[in-house]
C-alpha cells in the first residue's frame, strides 16, 4: 500500500477488540468499510457505525450510502446518521483513535496520493470521547438501505447537472455560491426529497434537486420536520430578515437588496422575490399584500 500508517493504526485497533466496536466518521468509502469489518473478529457482534449522508457529498463522491448494503450483508453493523457530525472517533472496547481521518483511501493511506492524517490513542472512558458519543447518541437517527439507495440516486441525478452546486472540500474545488431558492412549486421539495418524483419533468426536477443541495437538511426527515429546517434555511436569509424582525417586508425593497448586493440581475431580483414570497406562504404563516408596493407580511390572512 501507499502510506497506509493511519489504516495500520486503524487494522491494529479493531483486530484486539472483544466485545464491542464504533467507528464515528462523516465520509465513509464502501472499500475502507468493508476491510474494517474485515479487520473486526466475528465474535465481535456489537458493531455501531456513525456517518453522515449528504447528497451534495454522495454526488463529490467523499462518502458511499452503499456501506448500508454491506453492513445488511454482514449482519453485525447498525448505521445512525448524524447530520452535523464531523468528528473521527474509532473505538474498541476501552480503547479508541481520535483525530482528523475518514474511513476513506486516501484519509487511511490505502490508496496512492494519500492525505496528512493524525489519529491519537485515548482511553474510552475519556470525557470528551463520552461528550461526542453522547452528542451522537442524542441527534442521529437509523439509517437503512431504502434510504442510502434513495440518497444514490438523488447524487447521481445532481451529479449529472453542470449546474448543480459543487460541495467544498479542504483542498478540493472552489466554494459554493450564494443560493436563491429556483423552484416555483415549493410543495415539490419534500416530494423530491423523499424520494417521489417519477412525475416530475427533468428540467423541473434539476432546479428542485439544485435547491435541496443547497438547503443540506438531513435526511429522512418527516414532512413537518422537513418543512421547519426548510424555514429555518430561509430565516438566515439577509434579504428577509426584515420580515422576522418587524413582520412585514417590502418586495421591492428584498429586490432591490439582491440587486445591490451583486447575487443577481434586476430580472432575475424580480422572480428571485416572488420564489421566495411563494415559498414563504408555503412554509410559514405569512401573506402578500397586494396594496401599493406589495408587502409579504407574517400571520394569516383575514377574509
Amino acid at each position: 500500500m501507499a502510506n497506509d500508517h493511519i489504516w495500520r493504526q486503524i487494522e491494529q485497533l479493531l483486530a484486539g477488540a472483544a466485545k464491542r466496536v464504533i467507528l464515528v466518521a462523516p465520509f465513509i468509502k464502501k472499500e475502507v468499510f468493508r476491510a474494517a469489518l474485515d479487520a473486526i473478529p466475528r465474535s465481535v457482534t456489537e458493531i455501531q457505525c456513525v456517518t453522515r449522508w449528504s447528497v451534495a457529498e454522495v454526488a463529490a463522491g467523499v462518502s458511499d450510502p452503499e456501506i448500508a448494503e454491506i453492513a445488511e450483508a454482514d449482519g453485525r453493523p447498525t448505521i445512525l446518521l448524524c447530520h452535523n457530525l464531523h468528528a473521527k472517533l474509532y473505538l474498541a472496547d476501552d480503547r479508541c483513535l481520535v483525530g482528523s481521518a475518514n474511513l476513506t483511501g486516501r484519509a487511511t493511506g490505502r490508496v496512492l496520493g494519500s492525505n496528512v492524517e493524525l489519529l491519537l490513542e485515548a482511553g474510552a472512558a475519556h470525557s470528551e470521547v463520552q461528550r461526542v458519543l453522547d452528542a451522537i447518541g442524542a441527534t442521529s437517527v437509523p439509517a437503512s438501505s431504502d434510504l442510502a439507495r434513495q440518497i444514490r440516486e438523488q447524487a447521481d441525478l445532481l451529479r449529472a447537472d453542470e449546474d448543480a452546486p459543487r460541495v467544498l472540500i479542504v483542498g478540493q474545488g472552489p466554494t459554493r455560491a450564494r443560493w436563491l431558492p429556483e423552484t416555483r412549486n415549493p410543495e415539490r421539495l419534500h416530494r423530491v426529497y423523499s424520494g417521489r418524483y417519477r412525475n416530475i419533468g427533468s428540467d423541473v426536477l434539476a432546479g428542485v434537486l439544485r435547491d435541496l443541495a443547497h438547503l443540506d437538511v438531513p435526511p429522512g426527515l418527516p414532512e413537518q420536520a422537513f418543512g421547519k429546517a426548510v424555514l429555518d434555511c430561509l430565516r438566515s436569509m439577509p434579504e428577509i430578515r426584515q420580515l422576522f424582525d418587524v413582520g412585514t417586508l417590502n418586495l421591492d425593497d428584498a429586490k432591490r437588496e439582491l440587486a445591490v448586493s451583486g447575487a443577481c440581475t434586476e430580472e432575475q431580483a424580480q422572480r428571485a422575490v416572488e420564489t421566495i414570497a411563494q415559498w414563504l406562504n408555503y412554509f410559514d404563516e405569512v401573506h402578500l399584500v397586494p396594496v401599493g408596493p406589495w408587502e409579504i407580511r407574517q400571520g394569516r390572512e383575514i377574509t
